[in-house]
């Protein structure tokens, strides 16, 4: 299965509560993503909460792309990407 990075830009930065509520959205996307075949592994957060770097697995950018749009999540730049792994060298 392809891996994907995800850009993406929040203006108002990114709110997720440590909550029920926010469990629940998170559950929400998972659930929407896996309806088009999509898997989000993890994500990382800027310190100012305007940028997250997201990684995904998925059958193509184009499946990534609709569970962004059906999540209501900005997709700014989707890149295959590939494991680099510096231990691979020893």
């Amino acid at each position: 299965m392809p891996r994907y990075l995800v850009q993406r830009h929040f203006t108002e930065g990114l709110h997720i509560p440590v909550d029920a509520e926010g469990a629940k959205s998170c559950s929400m996307v998972v659930h929407t993503n896996a309806e088009l075949g999509v898997t989000w592994v993890h994500s990382y957060v800027s310190i100012d909460k305007s940028v997250t770097c997201c990684v995904y697995d998925g059958p193509s950018e184009d499946a990534i792309r609709r569970a962004a749009d059906a999540s209501g999540l900005p997709a700014d730049q989707i890149t295959e990407v590939r494991v680099l792994d510096p231990y691979f060298y020893h």
